[in-house]
């Protein structure tokens, strides 16, 4: 029986699929590497995983239930060199209230320097229920050498929080925020720094009225 002879072209035009093929795989691999990052960061931020606050899709609770809880604020840095805390350790407030608390961010360096906070809450079952309305997190922040920005955040913990087994006796949860450095480029712009008016207080405040998204 005669064997069918495969010629030189025939070979080089099946090298030239096989090869664009894995070349397409593994280029939606590394694609899909990249994409992974900011698809876990939605991912985490809509539904609460991992102790990362869920953005809020309206201002406020349905409803404020006669229950106090108290949120605590902390601040990190990791490698920008600002000094960044909260002006306010804590604040009680009432479950289903809105809240207003403020950050302060320092540039200690004598170059203008950009940075970027993420931000988790613990317990990390709380982060289903801890609703941020308005925050800086994930947003690039350049100040000047010895600039200072308030930096505030709005908030509520959702009612709902009380029917969870886990979570129905809390009493505390606590909000932490990390600044890291960011490579400054074009598209990153100066921001104005904050000063408040004389006889004006930077402390959590309560939100009054309609507030910004």
């Amino acid at each position: 029986m005669n064997r069918q002879t495969v010629t030189d072209p025939q070979k080089k035009n099946t090298n030239r699929i096989v090869a664009g093929v894995c070349i397409a795989f593994f280029g939606g691999m590394i694609g899909m590497a990249y994409a992974a990052v900011p698809l876990y960061a939605m991912f985490c931020e809509a539904t609460g995983y991992g102790g990362t606050v869920k953005r809020a899709t309206q201002q406020y609770a349905d409803r404020v239930l006669d229950r106090d809880i108290t949120i605590r604020f902390d601040a990190n840095t990791s490698g920008v060199p600002w000094q960044f805390e909260p002006v306010a350790r804590s604040v009680t407030i009432k479950i289903g209230e809105t809240a207003q608390a403020h950050y302060s961010a320092t540039n200690k360096f004598v170059r203008a320097t950009t940075g970027r906070a993420t931000f988790n809450v613990q317990p990390e079952l709380a982060g289903s229920y801890f609703n941020k309305v308005e925050c800086f997190c994930f947003t690039d922040t350049t100040l000047k050498p010895g600039e200072t920005l308030d930096m505030p955040v709005v908030f509520y913990v959702d009612p709902d929080i009380v029917n969870a087994p886990e979570l129905k006796d809390l009493k505390t949860i606590t909000l932490s925020y990390t600044m890291f450095p960011v490579e400054k480029n074009e598209k990153t712009k100066p921001v104005a720094s904050t000063v408040p008016a004389e006889g004006t207080s930077n402390k959590v405040s309560h939100t009054e009225g309609s507030l910004g998204g």
